[in-house]
């Protein structure tokens, strides 16, 4: 009876991850409809007079040190940090996987210079290479977007060379060289779809750890330009309003940052239990 309650707690958690990634998608949507249709006009950065107003229904999260609205910010840095994060994560699974595979298949010299490559790289600590890069970059959105990109790409090197090493030796694999079918054929037909299931599992890992990298750099100064909403930013600028009472312009960026990274990490392990059935 405990066991089945067990797996029907973690069956529900990790649906709420699911229902948590929807609603920041749809928030995304939602806010880059209003944008591009100036639905708020210049709200979202014009400055008023309630400076750290509290939370209440004019301004349902308060305002900060320059009377913007946190929830709007908030609500923007999400959207920005969706957008950047997917960026990054496209660009890092478009030098990784043909280079996994290639390397993968390949073998030889070709495979020990990108390894050797890859493995410097991976060695490296997650922040410590995304602030040297950012740093070199400048601030910037695809700035802070290639910065992670460098990141991630060894992650899905490693795995697709891996993968590829052990499918390619498939008996499959092995009749379909001996036929006489090219490397092209060999390698999109045979080996690429037998090497694509870990890697929804990885994307979104690598999804919620980019959101904690990308606010690390936003709290040093070495994300996105400082007029664009992020939550690292927003986060930097409250500490020094937090001694006087004011709490609000760091709870709720907090909060947002929170529960993203918790729904995607709660959807891994949705898309874990999926793959392995």
């Amino acid at each position: 009876m405990n066991i089945k309650l067990s797996d029907r707690v973690s069956q529900n958690i990790r649906k709420t991850g699911v229902l948590i990634v929807l609603f920041y998608f749809l928030v995304v949507l939602i806010m880059k409809f209003l944008e591009i249709n100036n639905f708020f006009g210049f709200s979202f950065s014009n400055l008023s007079t309630d400076i750290f107003a509290p939370p209440s229904l004019k301004h349902f999260c308060g305002t900060d040190r320059l009377g913007r609205d946190v929830c709007f910010r908030t609500l923007q840095a999400s959207s920005l940090a969706i957008e950047v994060v997917l960026i990054s994560i496209i660009f890092a699974l478009s030098i990784g996987l043909p280079l996994g595979l290639l390397s993968g298949y390949l073998g030889g010299i070709f495979d020990k210079c990108f390894s050797l490559i890859m493995d410097t790289i991976f060695s490296i600590p997650v922040i410590l290479l995304s602030v040297v890069v950012a740093f070199v970059l400048g601030r910037g959105i695809l700035n802070a977007a290639f910065a992670l990109c460098i990141v991630y790409s060894p992650q899905y090197f490693r795995l697709i060379r891996n993968q590829t090493i052990l499918v390619k030796s498939e008996t499959y694999v092995e009749a379909a060289i001996v036929s006489g079918a090219d490397v092209k054929t060999i390698i999109f037909k045979y080996i690429l779809p037998n090497v694509m299931s870990p890697l929804p599992i990885l994307l979104t890992l690598n999804a919620a750890d980019a959101i904690l990298v990308l606010g690390s750099l936003g709290f040093l100064g070495l994300g996105v330009p400082a007029d664009v909403p992020e939550w690292g930013s927003d986060l930097n600028l409250a500490l020094a309003a937090l001694p006087t009472g004011v709490w609000w312009t760091a709870l709720f960026p907090g909060l947002a940052m929170f529960f993203l990274v918790l729904g995607l990490s709660f959807l891994g392990e949705e898309l874990e239990i999926i793959f392995e059935k």
